[in-house]
């Protein structure tokens, strides 16, 4: 079996190129053989970006910066030098490095009822529409959250929301427009709340030399640690936080949540960030959020900052095509949700996203996790398509197929979700 050492290279010879032999011997069962990657999708994705790598065998020699190491020196051996001393550390860290500081002086907030509808979805949930105010000085932004709550619940309802980076109906509470993207039938008929705001209400999705959106209101800045959209993005979900917490009908003690692709990564750094939220979930978000960068695997560090500049701050781009410079990687962000509800997703057939990277921060990540307890991951090499696996307070699988979120992802949410939310 595959220890949990820092030289993941090691983990690959041991794990990836003998896992015939791995599964046969070593695998838990619940892991299904383990995960092994199609030889077609290799190809086509060779052809289609040829300048890319999506073969384990030219994935560079590395160590990853070791997650229970103060800056000190010293080593992280319980959860209270890790809360008071190592965790900060690493949160700075990632917005020095990667996304950016987030700036505070917000002079105004106040949320507004819009619309309320307890006859929606046949009289199963009822509907609201909240519009979110926020002013610096004369400036103001208007962010719109939606939401659908379950009628049949007595007392307040835990709820799963969702950074959209989707067009707008993607999160239709008329549910004229119904998607495996949000699933808010299936959410309702087990108790949940579902939510979801659009991620232009906050900053557009586009590189604007950050005048527009929540930039433009704490004022443009083009500082090399200043945040990008990304952190914007997760600003809003901590703004929605705070509108859970005033809703009497929700529980704001058990709100999850999560985001797909880029919604994803913004979801880790909101949940790393914000410690209300007691479940964070990333859905194939790839490099800049659950994958190791240190891989050059599909999507790297250069291309992510050359076509989507305003996303990251300026400081991750001195690390394009020096990924092995980084003073981390992002199993440093996974490790910073703990002792909070973690779970990562990947697609069999999303090279891009790197599938196994982003497993492979998972399982590095643990060690913060058994700092409370929970057990470790046995082996480094990923389950098979859709056997998730959940081990204390994380929780991971591969769905098969493609880039997307899907209900069966959902369905995987909400099983990690009861666990963790007992008689919720």
């Amino acid at each position: 079996m595959c220890s949990n050492v820092q030289s993941v290279r090691v983990a690959f010879l041991l794990c990836g190129f003998i896992s015939v032999i791995a599964q046969a011997a070593d695998l838990p069962p619940d892991w299904g053989g383990g995960w092994t990657v199609d030889p077609a999708v290799v190809k086509r994705m060779s052809e289609g970006r040829s300048q890319f790598n999506y073969r384990e065998e030219l994935v560079p020699s590395f160590s990853l910066p070791p997650l229970l190491e103060l800056s000190s020196g010293d080593s992280v051996s319980d959860s209270r030098t890790w809360e008071t001393q190592r965790r900060p550390e690493i949160v700075r860290l990632l917005a020095e490095s990667v996304y950016g500081h987030v700036p505070e002086g917000l002079e105004r907030l106040s949320m507004h009822l819009l619309r309320a509808d307890d006859a929606a979805m046949g009289g199963a949930a009822t509907a609201k529409v909240v519009e979110i105010r926020m002013g610096v000085a004369y400036q103001e932004l208007k962010m719109t959250l939606k939401l659908l709550l379950p009628n049949e619940r007595k007392k307040p309802c835990p709820l799963f929301l969702l950074i959209n980076n989707r067009p707008p109906e993607n999160i239709d509470l008329s549910r004229k427009v119904r998607t495996g993207f949000w699933p808010a039938e299936a959410v309702i008929a087990r108790g949940y709340g579902i939510a979801g705001f659009q991620v232009g209400d906050l900053d557009p999705d586009q590189h604007d030399e950050f005048r527009n959106g929540v930039h433009g209101l704490f004022g443009r800045s083009i500082r090399s640690h200043d945040w990008g959209a990304l952190a914007a993005w997760g600003w809003g979900a901590s703004r929605a936080m705070d509108y859970c917490e005033a809703d009497g009908d929700i529980d704001a003690s058990r709100v999850a949540l999560l985001g797909h692709s880029r919604g994803g990564k913004a979801a880790l750094w909101a949940g790393a960030r914000d410690t209300r939220f007691s479940i964070v979930i990333s859905n194939n978000s790839g490099c800049g959020g659950a994958a190791l960068s240190r891989r050059r695997f599909g999507e790297t560090v250069d291309r992510i900052n050359r076509i989507f500049p305003h996303w990251f701050c300026g400081n991750f781009e001195r690390f394009n095509g020096r990924e092995h410079q980084l003073p981390l990687d992002q199993h440093f962000l996974l490790g910073a949700i703990a002792p909070r509800g973690l779970y990562v997703t990947s697609a069999s057939q999303d090279l891009w996203a790197d599938p196994r990277g982003e497993y492979l921060a998972w399982f590095h990540a643990g060690e913060a996790f058994e700092l409370y307890g929970d057990p470790p991951v046995e082996v480094s090499t990923p389950p098979a398509p859709n056997h998730p696996v959940i081990r204390g307070r994380r929780g991971y699988h591969i769905r098969e197929g493609g880039h997307g979120l899907e209900e069966y992802d959902w369905e995987r949410f909400m099983d990690f979700a009861e666990q963790l939310w007992p008689n919720q």
